[in-house]
C-alpha cells in the first residue's frame, strides 16, 4: 500500500529536509516573542516592497505565521497571552511604517477592513523552521487562486518563495488561542494615539433647541477647555471656549463652567437671569464674581425655562 505524501512532499521540496546525524542533533534556537515580532514585521515591509507600484503603497491584510509543533507547545507552555501582546505591538508597528509612506507623499489605502493573524503549526516542519503565508484580502472567496509562500528551512537559513494551494492548506494546525482580527484604523492611528486624543476632550455638552429651524436636533459641543462660557445669540465672541448656543433665549453670557484637575470635578457659575441645574435654582453671580456650584456629569440644566443643556462624561 502506497504511503501519502506529506505537504512538503505535494508542494515538491522534500529533498530541504534530508538530514544527516550531525544536522539532526543540532540545537534548534528556541523561539522568542522578539523573533516572532521581528519575523511578521519583515514579512510586512516585504509584502509592500513586492506588491506596491507607482505611488500606491499595497501591503497583506492576512498574516499565517506557521512553525513547528513542538516549538509552538513550548513557546506558549509558560507565555499564555503572550501572542496578543505581539500582536498589538506588530500592527502598532504596520501604522508606524504606513504613516511614513503617508509622509513621504504616497497614497496609502487599505485592500481589506481588517488585520488577521494565524499562528499556527505544522507536523512536517522540523524544529526552529518558520513560515509564512501573506494574504491581500483576509477571508475572500477565491479559495481556488495558489497563494505566495516564504518558507526558512533550518538546514539553509536561507527563504524561499513559491506557490501553493489552498488544497495544501489542510494540513496546519489552526489553534483558537492563535487566531486575531484587529479592524483597520483609516487615520492609521494605534490605539493608544486614539485614546490620547479621547483624553483630551474633557466634557461633552448637549442642548436641545425648541426654535423652529432646530426642530428635532440636538446642539453638541465638546468641551476641551478647563473653562468655557456659554453664551446665546447676541454673543460677538469667539474661540474654543465659548460655546453659543443659537437661541433668544440664551443670555449672553449664561454660564461659565469649569473643570478642577485637584478634584475631578466639574464646577457652574450662572450669569443669566434663570438656571436650574437638576431642578435645583442656581443662584445668579455678577460676571466679575462668580459663585460656583459643583456640576456633577450627567446633569441636567434648564436655562431661563426654556433651553435644556445636559453634560455628559467624554
Amino acid at each position: 500500500m502506497a504511503s501519502t505524501p506529506n505537504f512538503w512532499q505535494r508542494i515538491g521540496i522534500q529533498d530541504w529536509f534530508l538530514t544527516n546525524e550531525s544536522t539532526e542533533k543540532a540545537k534548534a534556537k528556541a523561539l522568542t516573542p522578539d523573533t516572532v515580532y521581528s519575523y511578521i514585521v519583515d514579512k510586512f515591509r516585504g509584502s509592500i516592497k513586492d506588491l506596491s507600484f507607482a505611488d500606491r503603497v499595497v501591503f497583506y491584510h492576512e498574516f499565517i505565521i506557521s512553525f513547528n509543533a513542538e516549538d509552538y507547545r513550548e513557546f506558549v507552555a509558560d507565555k499564555q497571552g503572550i501572542f496578543g501582546l505581539i500582536v498589538q505591538e506588530t500592527v502598532t508597528k504596520f501604522y508606524e511604517i504606513l504613516k511614513e509612506y503617508r509622509a513621504a507623499g504616497k497614497t496609502v489605502k487599505p485592500s481589506g477592513s481588517k488585520w488577521v493573524f494565524r499562528l499556527v503549526s505544522h507536523p512536517d516542519y522540523a524544529r526552529g523552521d518558520k513560515g509564512f503565508i501573506g494574504k491581500l484580502l483576509p477571508d475572500n472567496n477565491q479559495k481556488e487562486q495558489n497563494l505566495r509562500v516564504t518558507f526558512i528551512p533550518r538546514q539553509t537559513g536561507i527563504a524561499q518563495t513559491f506557490d501553493v494551494s489552498q488544497e495544501a492548506l489542510k494540513g496546519f494546525t489552526y489553534y483558537s488561542e492563535g487566531y486575531f482580527e484587529i479592524p483597520y484604523e483609516e487615520e492609521l492611528e494605534p490605539q493608544e494615539e486614539k485614546a490620547a486624543k479621547v483624553q483630551s476632550q474633557i466634557a461633552r455638552l448637549e442642548t436641545i433647541i425648541p426654535d423652529q429651524q432646530f426642530a428635532g436636533k440636538k446642539v453638541e459641543y465638546l468641551m476641551k477647555d478647563e473653562e468655557i462660557i456659554i453664551s446665546g445669540s447676541e454673543e460677538t465672541r469667539e474661540g474654543s471656549n465659548i460655546f453659543t448656543i443659537p437661541s433668544d433665549w440664551v443670555n449672553a453670557p449664561h454660564l461659565q463652567i469649569k473643570y478642577n484637575k485637584a478634584d475631578g470635578k466639574f464646577y457652574l457659575a450662572s450669569f443669566g437671569e434663570i438656571t436650574t441645574l437638576n431642578e435645583v435654582v442656581i443662584e445668579r453671580s455678577d460676571i466679575n464674581a462668580p459663585k460656583w456650584v459643583e456640576l456633577p456629569i450627567n446633569s441636567r440644566m434648564l436655562l431661563n425655562g426654556i433651553i435644556g443643556l445636559n453634560l455628559f462624561k467624554a
